[in-house]
């Protein structure tokens, strides 16, 4: 099942189709290999057959290089537990927050870090 988030949250993470993956209820569950409870990024807009090309899975921000191109974003954290990208390092700049249970294709060049938060 798949449903176009509201405009109002797609354009909080700046242009891109926020889309929900199963349920967005409070617990995950493993989908395209990412594990309950992290954040998986994707090369390409696809799920690269299910294998993740970097996993996240504490609260906090995370330095990223060398990530040019479209990848897709899906945070499988649990609860309300969301996630952001940011243009700057060490989490600032960040652009708009992703629920849980969903993902995002997004253009990751001018990205260069993410934050996980409760």
């Amino acid at each position: 099942m798949r449903r176009i988030a509201r405009a109002a949250a797609a354009v909080s993470l700046a242009v891109g189709v926020l889309t929900t993956v199963g349920s967005t209820t409070a617990s995950a569950a493993t989908e395209h290999g990412c594990q309950d409870g992290y954040v998986c990024i994707y090369p390409g807009a696809g799920w690269n057959n299910d294998q993740p090309s970097h996993v996240y899975y504490d609260y906090g921000s995370y330095n990223l290089s060398g990530m040019f191109g479209t990848y897709r974003i899906f945070n499988n954290q649990t609860g309300e537990a969301t996630m952001s990208t940011c243009t700057g390092y060490n989490g600032t700049g960040c652009e708009g927050n992703l629920p849980s249970g969903w993902f995002i294709d997004k253009n990751m060049t001018p990205i260069n870090s993410i934050t996980l938060q409760p």
